[in-house]
């Protein structure tokens, strides 16, 4: 399962977990009130999170909720109803809307979250410096928090290995998508075989690279006549274009 995927299953649970969350008569003391919520909050999500299906493993998802300021002086509400803010998701550190929806006087608050979803992952064995080729002594398989950060860990070794490092990279760090890319096949100003294709034809012929490319990349090449075209570079570093 995807991160993204993972994302919108474990909402669609939360939102499923706050239609069935009971009534509640919050009618203690501010500080009292700010606790009651916070377990409520607790017991919210712990309930969606019981929700998810058996595909979401082998992630270990762990919630901790925060508390709201003890100083809030809020009024006695028949039901308090979660919610998810605009903007907002439930991956890493997040918050989630409480507003009064049965009472004299309403009330919107927010609680922090932080949902941490523990699962394997490549970890970086040594420092990587920027532009080094990854191979496989260079990283191990480890369990970490896939939502300490919101780029995608990288769970295949295929996905990493000959890949080249964008930035330093320091032992310990988990391996994450916008960490690596692809090698570069030639480099901006290179002579570069161009396949044009059109609606019953195919021309090969030759152009100038404008930019750096490498495989699955978009790029831009100067003709020999001047016009520009944009094509896909090939896995030998031929540019594909379709017209």
């Amino acid at each position: 399962m995807t991160v993204f995927r993972l994302i919108h299953t474990l909402l669609a649970a939360c939102l499923a977990a706050a239609a069935a969350w009971p009534a509640h008569a919050q009618q203690a003391a501010p500080a009292q009130a700010a606790q009651e919520l916070a377990a409520l909050t607790q017991q919210w999500v712990d309930q969606a999170l019981a929700q998810l299906p058996a595909e979401t493993a082998p992630l270990r998802m762990q919630v901790s909720v925060g508390q709201l300021d003890s100083r809030l002086r809020l009024a006695p509400c028949a039901r308090v109803e979660p919610y998810l803010p605009a903007g907002a998701r439930l991956w890493g550190r997040t918050r989630l809307g409480l507003r009064c929806v049965e009472g004299e006087t309403r009330w919107n608050v927010f609680i922090p979250l932080t949902v941490q979803a523990f699962g394997p992952a490549w970890v970086l064995a040594g420092n990587v410096a920027t532009g080094s080729t990854l191979t496989e002594q260079d990283a191990m398989q480890a369990e970490v928090d896939w939502a300490a950060d919101p780029a995608a860990v990288v769970t295949d070794a295929q996905s990493w290995v000959g890949q080249v490092a964008t930035r330093p990279l320091a032992a310990g760090q988990a391996l994450r998508q916008n960490m690596v890319r692809p090698p570069h096949l030639f480099k901006a100003g290179a002579p570069v075989q161009v396949r044009v294709h059109g609606p019953g034809y195919a021309v090969v012929s030759s152009g100038q690279a404008t930019t750096a490319g490498a495989a699955g990349q978009n790029v831009r090449i100067r003709m020999a006549n001047g016009r520009f075209l944009s094509g896909t570079v090939s896995e030998d570093g031929s540019i594909e274009v379709a017209l």
